[in-house]
């Protein structure tokens, strides 16, 4: 079933999009739809799934197109390969709902960046922390970073223990994911929220 709009071919396959044709990703190229199936016997299912029988790929879509449907291959390594009778463009549609739907469901985690100095005072790494807590709460890794300046990088042990100090305020709502690393003048932890 083919139509023809704009001088060009069009497929079902294809879907329209302002004048431009656009190829859809979702389905497989396996996917073959009436003409393009050459197979001289297929296994035949109807529209809900039901056996209708063996046949010519051509008696076939005269079955498909007598109910004004499309005629899909389904399985082409089974022997004899088999195709069932179907609105092809409402399949597309319905594939694509469900792309999205698994899209929506999937959480991305992100990171998040607290950077703390290591003469920080007490009442400014509370809030930080408190950030950190609520960053971790909300699901996200957090990304501690001691930076050092000058002379302060010789004294990288003062960053471990503050960086320490920092974990136990969040220890209730995060796991440390990395541990406390020397990267240049940066010491830098990973925290992951704790898994319920």
């Amino acid at each position: 079933m083919c139509i023809y709009i704009a001088g060009g071919e069009f497929h079902p396959h294809y879907l329209l999009y302002g004048f431009k044709f656009l190829e859809v990703d979702t389905i497989s190229k396996e996917n073959l739809i009436n003409e393009e199936i050459r197979e001289k016997e297929v296994r035949v299912l109807g529209p809900d799934g039901e056996a209708i029988g063996f046949m010519s790929s051509r008696e076939a879509l005269e079955i498909a197109e007598g109910k004004q449907l499309d005629l899909v291959l389904i399985a082409p390594q089974a022997k004899p390969p088999v195709v069932k009778v179907m609105d092809y463009g409402k399949y597309l549609y319905e594939q694509q709902k469900r792309d999205k739907e698994a899209r929506k469901k999937q959480k991305t985690v992100n990171m998040k960046e607290i950077r703390v100095s290591p003469t920080i005072e007490a009442n400014d790494l509370a809030v930080k922390a408190k950030n950190a807590a609520k960053f971790l709460k909300d699901g996200d890794k957090v990304k501690v970073t001691v930076r050092f300046r000058g002379r302060e990088a010789e004294h990288s042990h003062f960053g471990a223990e503050l960086l320490k100090k920092f974990f136990e305020t969040v220890s209730e709502v995060g796991v440390i994911e990395k541990p406390a690393k020397l990267e240049g003048r940066n010491m830098i932890m990973i925290l992951a929220p704790k898994k319920a």
